[in-house]
């Protein structure tokens, strides 16, 4: 006989999947989490996997995590301490544990936890018996021998039947947090073929079963659905969301869209979603390295296209002179950097925001670009389109910097009204611009003091181009002392004039405030949940974001002197902070992380304590 089990409602959960990275964590998370934005969940998620294709099974090197917070209300971060974790192995419990809140529950496959497998995860005694998990709620679950009865119909062998075990955990936690399974049922469908896809199902009943007999369980929990404003949602990344941004500045412009990339993590999946566009006239390149897809870029936007590369940080530095030659030759170029952990190859998989030097000054001679920043998954949308407008309002380079936990994690995305999406402007001509002579390709707009797109096999429009300085107006090669400052000084000043285009920095918060806490970029969700939490305790903080650093909004400076402590906090070893300095004399105060993870609001309202004592 069933007990009958009570259902507690509550406002939002964390949870955290964890095992080996064949185990399957990222299609579970992936999972859960589409079936609560599905239930109406407000959502955030963190997927965190090791940089080798398939590192040793059973190690701490190994481990693959997604965590994922869902909640009745809005919410900003993937959660600082998991409600819940679901542990494939000794590794996995290990690792994740100290992640844990005190007196979480965990999940636990009981049938991994033999010396073998202990040994290759380091421990010294066995934590299900060594009195460590007694300050936790342990459910013992032999996962892998279920799984094994569970598919033994279908006749798979014992490494296949084992891969199922990532479906029989999901089944659990779907009866753990009262979730419909239709949609995982019918994603099985679509995805497998038989007998994988009956067996999957299979599982997944049967975890959902197990956990419904199981006496230790004797609460399930329910999250309500988020009040949400009224509209369409759908859960997007930031490399989609980034895809989805450039198709449509592109349908809105008119123009074609070119991207020239490299696969390299974590930026290869914004070239795998365009790929998938070609019906909107996306044309996507991939190229055999880093420098030929930034020149095969720089040329589509010479051909008339909007230019599009994308890259991590080691790439964007090898992309250093094509964009230099951008700037010199004046072209719309994007260039979108998914940052992660440095410097080299670093660390591949984990995120960081270490790059913004990089773009801002990362190029031979004096070679000024507009520089964006997104600061949520769904907001890399609204980047990705501002930095079409940018690009084609300046005729010149913009770097769109994301990152690694943007990239990768989800959050629901209200889908925008198109129509009202802004004008993109068009610089193309058609006919000569100087009717008292020769064309004048670098003829400039006096307000943005941008060039006109000459798109070649115009008649009457041929032109000079290169990397070699050009003389004023004609576009000429020239080698004049006089000419070349002047021209250096025209780029820089259209770079800064893009300033009067831009939003202010917004406030939010009294103007008043002891602390304004200043972020850019990934940080965004953790600094909002820290701040709002430190006003709720009395506090007087305030919160500004930049979503524009080069050039920085127009009121920058004067909202920086508005309060008498300006705290950063960035993932990096204080890159904004020196900049800030540098440009507005300040002596802000810097909290830099730089361990491969996002920040937590704990750490950052700690930061704030410190700085208000």
């Amino acid at each position: 006989m069933t007990k009958q089990q009570s259902l507690e409602r509550r406002e939002s959960v964390t949870i955290l999947f964890a095992g080996d990275s064949g185990d399957g964590m990222q299609l579970t998370g992936t999972q859960f989490t589409t079936t609560s934005a599905l239930a109406g969940n407000d959502l955030s998620t963190f997927p965190d996997f090791p940089a080798e294709i398939r590192a040793p099974a059973g190690t701490l090197a190994g481990v693959s995590g997604f965590q994922l917070q869902i909640s009745s209300k809005n919410i900003y971060t993937p959660g600082d301490e998991p409600d819940v974790l679901v542990a494939m192995n000794p590794a996995a419990l290990i690792k994740s544990l100290p992640r844990l809140r005190t007196q979480g529950t965990i999940v636990v496959n009981t049938d991994k936890f033999k010396d073998r497998e202990l040994v290759k995860a380091q421990a010294e005694s066995n934590p299900l018996e060594d009195g460590s998990l007694d300050d936790y709620f342990v459910v013992p679950v032999p996962l892998s021998s279920l799984t094994k009865t569970a598919v033994k119909p279908f006749g798979l062998g014992a490494k296949q039947a084992d891969r199922c075990k990532n479906f029989f955990a999901l089944g659990i936690t779907y009866w753990l947090y009262n979730r419909n399974m239709q949609y995982t049922r019918d994603w099985i469908v679509g995805k497998f073929k038989a007998p994988y896809a009956d067996a999957n199902l299979a599982c997944l009943e049967a975890g959902w079963s197990y956990a419904e007999t199981l006496e230790l369980l004797e609460r399930r929990y329910e999250v309500p659905a988020a009040q949400l404003a009224p509209g369409t949602y759908r859960n997007i990344t930031g490399n989609e969301a980034l895809a989805l941004g450039f198709v449509a500045a592109a349908v809105k412009s008119e123009q074609r869209l070119f991207l020239g990339s490299y696969p390299i993590t974590p930026a290869s999946d914004a070239l795998h979603a365009l790929a998938k566009y070609k019906h909107f006239g996306v044309t996507t390149f991939q190229a055999e390295d880093e420098i030929a897809a930034v020149c095969a870029a720089v040329g589509a936007s010479y051909a008339g296209a909007i230019g599009l590369t994308t890259t991590s940080g080691p790439g964007l530095a090898l992309k250093g002179e094509a964009l230099g030659l951008a700037v010199m030759t004046e072209l719309p170029l994007i260039a979108v950097n998914v940052q992660r952990g440095g410097p080299s190859t670093g660390l591949p998989t984990k995120t960081e925001q270490s790059d913004l030097l990089q773009a801002l000054y990362g190029r031979n001679g004096e070679a000024p670009a507009v520089v964006l920043s997104a600061s949520t998954a769904s907001e890399c949308f609204t980047m990705a389109y501002e930095a079409v407008r940018l690009a084609l309002h300046t005729m010149g380079p913009v770097v769109l910097l994301t990152d690694g936990y943007l990239a990768n994690g989800a959050e629901p995305w209200r889908l925008p009204d198109v129509d009202s999406l802004p004008d993109l402007p068009n610089r193309k001509i058609t006919e000569n611009n100087n009717p008292d002579g020769d064309f004048l390709p670098y003829l400039r707009d006096e307000d943005s003091l941008a060039r006109s797109w000459a798109v070649p096999g115009v008649k009457g429009l041929e032109h000079r181009i290169g990397g070699l300085e050009k003389e004023e107006n004609t576009g000429n090669v020239s080698y004049d002392p006089a000419n070349h400052e002047r021209m250096c000084q025209i780029r820089q000043e259209k770079v800064d004039r893009v300033a009067n285009v831009i939003p202010p920095l917004d406030v939010d918060g009294p103007d008043d405030a002891d602390v304004l806490v200043l972020g850019w970029g990934s940080p965004y969700g953790a600094i909002r949940q820290a701040v709002h939490a430190a006003r709720a305790s009395g506090q007087r903080v305030a919160h500004a974001h930049l979503r524009y650093i080069n050039p920085f909004p127009a009121n920058t400076e004067e909202v920086l002197r508005r309060y008498p402590k300006v705290l950063v906090p960035e993932l990096n070893l204080g890159q904004l902070a020196k900049v800030l300095r540098d440009r507005y004399l300040l002596d802000v105060i810097s909290l830099p992380k730089i361990q491969g993870l996002p920040f937590k609001v704990s750490e950052i309202r700690a930061a704030i304590n410190e700085a208000l004592a």
